[in-house]
Parts: C-alpha cells; structure tokens; sequence
C-alpha cells in the first residue's frame, strides 16, 4: 500500500469526519489530525446520543444498497457488533392503510430489497404481533421491518475515535482544537489550514470540512445548506417500567414525525424524538472563508441558523414548549406508562440539512485544499460503517459517477431561497425561527 505523507486537517469529530479520517488512514494516508472542540463523541454534535435508528428500507435505490451494506456491517465484526441492537423498526400512520404514500413506498423498498416485514392494518393486530406495545392508545396501521433497530450511538462513535488514535491518527481538542476560521494564501483561492483559538495556525495539505450544523460560519454555503434543530428529550424508567418495554421495537409515526426507542440497557432512559422541519436560530456567521492568510477573519453582516459556536448546545436541557407539548401527546398514545413521568434530560439536536436530503462530499470549486463533507440530513449516522469507504472516494477522485452526482456540491451559489429539506420523510409543524425568549435559554 502506498503512503501518503501530505497532512490533512478533519475539522469534526463527528460521523462523518471520524469514518473518513479512518479510511483514509487504511489507503496509506499517514500524516492525519482531527480537530473538535470537545473529544469525541461531541457533547452537542449529531452524532452524540444514547441512540440512532437504523434501517435499510429507502425509497431511493442508491440509498436503500448502500444502508443495506451498512446493515450488513453493523452486524458484523468487533467495531461496531457491539453497539447494534437489532429490535426491529415499526413505521406507522394514523391514516387509513394504504394512504400514507411514504409508508406504502418503504414496503416496496423492504420487498425491492428481498427484506421482510409484517403489515397491520388496525392498532389491535399491531398489539397482537407484538404485545408489549398492548398499551398504545391510538389506530395506527403501517409495517414492522425486521432488518431494523438502533445503534448507540455515543458508544459507537467513541468506538471509532479509539479506532482511529490507534491506528495513529492525531486528536487535538479544547482551544487549540476549535476552528475560528479557514487560512487560505495570499491570493484567497487556495486554503492552507485552520486558524484556531489557541496557538498558531494548523497547516495543511488538505482540510476536509466536517464541521456539521457549524458548516456556514466557517464558509457560505447557504445555497445549498442550513442547519435545523430536532427535539430530544429523555425520561427515567424504573426497571419494572423498561422490563415491559424491553423487547419493543422502535416506533415511528409518520403522522407526526415523532418516533421512539426502547429502553436504553442499563439505564432504562426512554428516548423520543422528532424528524420534522425543525426550528431555526439565526445568528452571526463567525468567519468568512475569504479570510486573508494573515487572519482569522469574520462572518461581517452574514447571518446563519446553526448552533451557537462558543457553548455547549446540549448543556440547557431545554426544547421549545411547542414541541414538548407534542411529545406530550405523543407519548399517551405510544408509551402511556411514560406519559406524566417528568422529564430526565432535553435536547436540540442540531441537522445539517440540503434541498434534496443528499449529502454533500465534494470539493469546493473556488478553494483548492478544501473539501467539504456534510448534510447528514437527519438520516447520516446509520451509514457509519460503510460511509468513510465513499466519502474517502470521492475525496481521492475515484468515486462512481452515481456517487459523485449525488454528493456534489450545488454550484449556484447565487441561490437565496431558503433550503429546505424535500426528501419526504419529515413531518409535524413547518419549520419556524425560535423567538428572542427561546433563544435566551440555549
């Protein structure tokens, strides 16, 4: 294998900079370094959680191989065996059977794919096929996939930052770890390295931008993305509670977006979440990728939705009323034994979204060195094992066509309308701006 000595800076110690950084480190790659604010997995990053869904049942023939061989993997081998739990995935509608076109497009997929699943059509046959979900309230039809369940996902990404260090990838963290800018040369087309809060500037060959909900402080990218945040939120089951609940699987309603997961082992947290339009928060960019090669630059007048840049953004333990009134409601109807039981932690988790749910591993047409890698759109983690192995294709310039079609960046970057995402999965409200007194209490 033939080595590669140029130094490359990932900016982003979450899924999609981890599993890049380590294959490339497997192609011969040598002279790595991964930068984050915090050690991985990220305190506030998207790829930090107890759980993630996975599944393979995309409507979209690209999506549905490469989840499959994703599948394949996270039941395979001493990395990431251990973090899957292959409960099942039960997707179901508070419409008639056979009216929720999303619904009925994933059973196609499951069928396209050679996969199974079991269909029910009344909330009563959903009990019967599996009974510790007896307690649910409302009529919901849908399927349940078996091929399906959740990852831990906090474990997993800590499993691959070990990977990585032992393969002798660099960590560098805290101040001197916290991007403020790109440094580009004297001419501003060709970035060098990162300026960084503490000490000099980092060098390099080549920057792989993974820097997630961040992207568009650090360069404009508002063409083509922003950054939308997801409630969470976490309640504390008694043994006896998450025993009854042990052997559910993950219930998504597509009605509402909402969707939750069994018991967490060994700490019977209950976990729900929304995959919907999310809300925004706009704020000052930080940095212009125009920055000279002297300085560290500012965002000017650009504003951006995305997390704030100099905190914690999952330390508030706060989500907006709105949503935990709907997770509310959601629980009486999927998890009643939880309904009334006070809340153990809230969190916005924070989407980097595109127009089409694709996501972005190109690089940038008007910055030779940097290369960016984003929009997980909400869908990115399950794609862990084997998402390195073409993100690093396209970084090297051998990817398919077909692969490098779907991951390129827009190059109208005069676009202004606002990015939203349009893949079909999400539901629940539009997407709205939090108000001054929500933004308060991030």
């Amino acid at each position: 294998m033939a080595q590669h000595l140029d130094p490359i800076v990932v900016v982003g110690a979450g899924v999609f900079g981890l599993s890049i950084a380590l294959e490339l480190r497997q192609r011969g790659h040598t002279n790595i370094t991964v930068i984050d604010r915090m050690l991985p997995p990220v305190a506030d990053g998207s790829s930090n959680d107890a759980n993630r869904i996975i599944r393979p049942d995309y409507v979209d023939p690209f999506y549905a191989r490469i989840a499959t061989e994703a599948v394949r993997e996270w039941n395979a081998g001493d990395l990431y065996r251990p973090h899957y739990h292959q409960a099942g995935f039960a997707l179901v509608s508070e419409t008639e059977p056979g009216r929720d076109e999303f619904l009925e497009r994933g059973k196609r997929a499951i069928e396209r794919q050679g996969n199974r699943y079991v269909e029910f059509a009344t909330t009563d046959e959903l009990r019967r096929l599996r009974p510790e979900l007896r307690d649910m309230t409302f009529p919901f039809s849908g399927y349940i996939s078996k091929n399906a369940g959740w990852a831990d996902a906090a474990g997993a990404v800590r499993a691959v930052a070990a990977r990585c260090s032992e393969l002798g990838i660099a960590f560098v963290t805290g101040p001197r770890g916290t991007m403020t800018s790109l440094k580009t040369d004297a001419g501003h087309s060709r970035v060098v390295g990162v300026n960084v809060a503490a000490g000099p500037p980092l060098l390099a060959a080549k920057v792989i931008l993974a820097t997630g909900a961040w992207t568009n402080h650090y360069v404009d990218l508002g063409h083509a993305i922003t950054s939308s945040a997801q409630p969470v939120g976490f309640i504390q089951l008694t043994p006896e509670e998450a025993l009854k609940l042990a052997d559910m699987p993950v219930v998504d309603n597509m009605t509402s977006g909402i969707f939750v997961f069994p018991p967490t082992p060994g700490t019977n947290l209950l976990k729900i979440a929304r995959h919907g339009h999310g809300f925004e928060n706009r704020i000052p960019a930080v940095a212009a990728a125009s920055s000279s090669a002297s300085s560290s630059g500012g965002g000017g007048d650009r504003r951006v939705s995305a997390p704030r840049h100099d905190a914690n953004n999952a330390a508030a333990s706060w989500i907006p009323e709105d949503a935990e009134a709907a997770f509310r409601g959601a629980l009486k109807q999927l998890v009643p034994l939880a309904a009334e039981k006070p809340w153990s932690r809230l969190r916005l988790c924070w989407y980097t979204e595109t127009r089409d749910g694709n996501f972005i591993a190109d690089h940038h047409p008007d910055y030779q060195g940097l290369f960016i890698l984003t929009g997980g759109s909400g869908h990115g983690f399950k794609f862990l094992p084997v998402l390195g192995r073409y993100t690093a294709d396209c970084f090297e310039g051998v990817a398919a066509p077909e692969v490098q079609a779907k991951w390129k960046l827009s190059r109208d970057f005069t676009a202004r309308d606002p990015v939203v995402c349009n893949d079909g999965s999400r539901r629940g409200p539009l997407r709205r701006e939090l108000t001054l007194e929500e933004r308060a209490k991030l």
